[in-house]
């Protein structure tokens, strides 16, 4: 199908009540228009791409220099634009003469507005078509076919090239309307194909607007939290699924955005997401969770793990042993040839805030047993626990000892020394064993 051409755009509803009056450029009108914009700066040409029709109220015509006026005129043609349309009557009492000059001996089709109608209307209607006519148009080619919800949360999550207005007339498409002041948050979830395991937390929710859609290996969502919600987003929208989700599901839930803050920042959640997904199904849990319940995770949860891991596991491992062989050395000899768990015990301390009534009760072991094993371990790396210094890379030693176990199938080497065979609490539950042909595949190179 081919692209929206101007003669198309005129005949929507917004632009016919300007009542628009064609000055120039009478042979061009059925150019394609990629997009609409506006501007009411001299300098709107550089931020064209090619394809695009200006909108202006025309203040940025009132400069009293011609000369001024018909090089904006020429850098427009220049950068390839559709054409230019400008409100007169109010800022601009009519049209310059030379302005309509320049854009017949260009060739550019130049229409004057003689009715105010807010741009945003124009725009929204425009570009809106233009979106509807695009998808329609690469159909054939595009894996997701004719469903626009999941061909936009797959270039979101794909951070493809995209421009916020695009973003916008896709979502409103696909039925997806945040109000002013909502908060986005991507979730990702393991273990299902159906769609339904969103759409009953959104009901918990309630009120929230959400983008979801199956994918080969994950259901993906975009959820936006109304701004009349009080308290976390994301704790609210994992405490929806923590009573929704089935036994056995994986929820791995980003962080929360404005809705105002840019595509790229909803495109930064659903990749949260899609990561911290990833980790949850291949990491042991640095603390026992709830096994008759699903798996509910938190990019901020998992927030070291992904600091440790930017890139691919793989592509760190060799850092990360270092940097356990260089914090952890004496743990790891002494678990070697004993039956301990001396570094799962440091870094659920750790985690706790060094707090003893709250490690022992995760550990489901007495406060006396806890004060020998943190004994222990003072004692085995010559230092104090609590050193306010050592608590970062502590805690980033032992999670990373955590991240290449889990991944090496519980044996490994680190810094030459062989790991033993994994102890229990790094066994994943079996419900937790991701099959490869099942983890969630990044969407065309998603790191």
């Amino acid at each position: 199908m081919p692209a929206l051409t101007l003669r198309e755009v005129l005949t929507l509803d917004p632009v016919r009540a300007t009542e628009p009056e064609l000055l120039a450029g009478e042979g061009a009108l059925d150019r394609p228009v990629r997009w609409v914009h506006s501007s009411e700066v001299y300098e709107g040409a550089n931020f064209l791409d090619g394809g695009e029709l200006l909108l202006t109220n025309g203040f940025g015509l009132i400069d009293p220099d011609e000369e001024v006026r018909r090089r904006y005129v020429r850098e427009l043609a220049a950068r390839g634009a559709a054409g230019l349309a400008v409100e007169v009557g109010r800022s601009l009492p009519a049209m310059p003469a030379e302005v309509v000059d320049e854009a017949r001996r260009l060739e550019l089709p130049l229409l004057a507005m003689h009715r105010v109608v807010p741009f945003v209307r124009i725009t929204e209607a425009a570009n809106r078509a233009i979106v509807a006519r695009g998808l329609s148009g690469r159909s054939v080619v595009r894996p997701w076919g004719d469903d626009h919800t999941a061909a936009l949360l797959a270039d979101l999550a794909d951070r493809a090239a995209l421009n916020q207005p695009e973003v916008e007339a896709r979502a409103a498409l696909a039925g997806f309307h945040p109000g002013p002041g909502a908060r986005l948050v991507g979730v990702s979830v393991h273990g299902t194909r159906e769609t339904g395991v969103v759409d009953r937390a959104v009901r918990v929710l309630g009120g929230a607007s959400v983008l979801r859609a199956a994918f080969p290996g994950d259901v993906l969502a975009l959820l936006a939290l109304p701004a009349t919600r009080s308290g976390d987003p994301v704790r609210g929208v994992q405490d929806a699924f923590r009573s929704t989700a089935e036994p056995g599901l994986t929820v791995a839930v980003g962080h929360a955005v404005a809705v105002g803050s840019g595509w790229l920042r909803w495109s930064d959640t659903l990749r949260a997401a899609r990561t911290t997904l990833e980790l949850a199904l291949t990491v042991p849990a640095a603390e026992p969770g709830v096994p008759e319940g699903p798996l509910v995770t938190s990019s901020r949860a998992l927030a070291l793990e992904r600091e440790l891991t930017r890139g691919g596991v793989d592509a760190n491992r060799d850092r990360l042993a270092r940097l356990v062989q260089h914090a952890l050395g004496p743990l790891l000899e002494w678990e070697a040839a004993h039956a301990s768990d001396l570094v799962r015990t440091l870094e659920v301390h750790l985690r706790n805030g060094c707090s003893p009534t709250r490690t022992a009760a995760l550990l489901h072991i007495g406060r006396q047993s806890l004060y020998q094993r943190l004994e222990r371990i003072e004692s085995l790396l010559g230092l104090e626990i609590g050193d306010p210094d050592l608590l970062g890379e502590l805690l980033a030693a032992a999670c990373a000892y955590r991240v290449v176990r889990g991944r090496s199938g519980g044996t490994g080497e680190v810094g030459g020394s062989r790991f033993s065979a994994a102890p229990s609490w790094l066994v994943a539950p079996a419900r937790r064993q991701p099959q490869i042909q099942h983890s969630p595949a990044p969407l065309r190179g998603l790191a």
